[in-house]
């Protein structure tokens, strides 16, 4: 890692952080949404898909704007949330309500940690005064909050009770 003495440097690294991560969600939710059941689900997993790879070119951005090159740093806390994830899919007794609702948790792991590397960089862009960088992460915060939201209100409104059932 590169020596971290300024705000700047913290910025930097954690915007490589959070480039990497999207990248590594950007291939781990079409696996989430060929296995998920409910077609909501599948959607919901697809449409964060491409919202994601908005989210990637906004990084780019950002990146463009601070006059550096778009590159990731290993992010160890996505690689484990994805590895989470992958291992729920193996261990999973094939699609149903209960891998769906699995499914969701891990997906709402990885949307709390962008929210909170999100909230960080815009809370560092504000104080920077860089008010280009602060609308593009605004952006993106904002969608990860409503995915967020969205699946919250699956999992409580319609997997949730069918993995309940399901285990009856």
């Amino acid at each position: 890692m590169a020596t971290i003495k300024t705000l700047d440097d913290l910025f930097l690294h954690t915007l490589k952080d959070v480039y990497y991560a999207e990248r590594q969600i950007l291939k781990a939710l079409p696996k989430m949404a060929k296995v998920a059941q409910d077609e909501a689900l599948k959607a919901a997993f697809l449409k964060h898909r491409e919202q994601t790879q908005g989210q990637i070119e906004r990084l780019q951005q950002v990146f463009e704007a601070l006059g550096k090159r778009a590159q990731g740093v290993t992010c160890e806390a996505i690689n484990g949330l994805v590895e989470e994830c992958e291992e729920l899919i193996e261990s999973a007794q094939g699609p149903g309500p209960v891998l769906d609702a699995g499914l969701i948790a891990s997906a709402q792991a990885v949307e709390h940690y962008e929210m909170a590397r999100y909230g960080t960089l815009l809370a560092w862009a504000k104080a920077r005064g860089d008010k280009e960088v602060l609308g593009l992460i605004e952006a993106t915060l904002a969608e990860e909050k409503e995915t967020d939201s969205l699946l919250n209100e699956m999992a409580n409104s319609a997997i949730n009770p069918l993995a309940v059932k399901q285990a009856a």
